[in-house]
């Protein structure tokens, strides 16, 4: 029962859910994805191995609510690995604004390079919230996207970062944030499952006080600079204490 709660909660509320959400839309500023190089190297001052990182994903992968991809969350969490490593990060980029997992496979995962990496970061959700996505295609969806990456990138490390905390962005009116958030947390779930029974599968959930303003950007939907600090400390935490060996 408690999978499709969050149908059985939107479905009364569903005209109502979607005339809030059409104003959302309407009123909500388009921000567009980061400028700038979707590759650089992070920790240039370090002489220890290069390690290479690639993410792919959705709108914060694509770098929308910051100016460029090194305050993003790629290079945010190059930064943050090379900190704690000392060594340089090589990061690439991988993003596209509006794709669901199941879109990523077709528009992103033909980009992505065909060599090792040592870390993968994959994050997507919101946009399987938004359309709510059913629970078993929602899984099978990301399950295709992690074999592809592994398939193609062969990553000693792959991070499955947490569905972000719908429930809490400031751009959503309620009662239709608190159905979205519902909808987020049952994805979250399944991502977290889905991880634990993969090899060489890291969940990380993302764990931020949204409800901190500063922490998003100014559409109050995508993170900001900020917020994605905050999310890259987070990853490369627990990258150093679980995958680091």
């Amino acid at each position: 029962m408690r999978r499709f709660l969050p149908e059985l909660v939107a479905l009364p509320l569903l005209p109502f859910l979607l005339a809030q959400g059409r104003h959302a839309r309407k009123v909500t500023p388009r921000l567009p994805e980061a400028s700038g190089p979707t590759t650089g190297v992070a920790g240039h001052t370090h002489s220890g191995a290069r390690l290479s990182l690639l993410t792919i994903g959705e709108s914060p992968i694509a770098g929308v609510g910051v100016d460029s991809h090194e305050q993003a969350i790629t290079g945010r969490l190059a930064d943050a690995l090379a900190q704690r490593l000392h060594r340089p990060v090589a990061w690439r980029a991988c993003g596209k604004n509006g794709l669901t997992a199941r879109e990523a496979l077709e528009q992103l995962v033909p980009e992505l390079p065909v060599e090792a990496v040592d870390v993968a970061l994959v994050a997507f959700g919101v946009n399987d919230t938004t359309v709510f996505r059913p629970l078993a295609a929602w899984r099978r969806d990301l399950g295709d996207v992690l074999t592809a990456v592994q398939a193609r990138c062969s990553p000693r490390c792959v991070i499955v970062s947490g569905v972000p905390p719908v429930a809490h962005f400031p751009a959503l009116p309620q009662p239709l944030r608190w159905v979205m958030g519902l909808k987020a947390q049952t994805l979250d779930s399944a991502a977290r499952e889905l991880a634990h029974a993969l090899p060489h599968a890291l969940y990380v959930p993302l764990l931020l006080d949204t409800r901190d303003r500063s922490m998003m950007a100014s559409d109050g939907y995508h993170p900001s600079e900020k917020g994605c600090q905050a999310w890259a400390e987070l990853l490369a935490d627990a990258y150093v204490s679980r995958c680091n060996s």
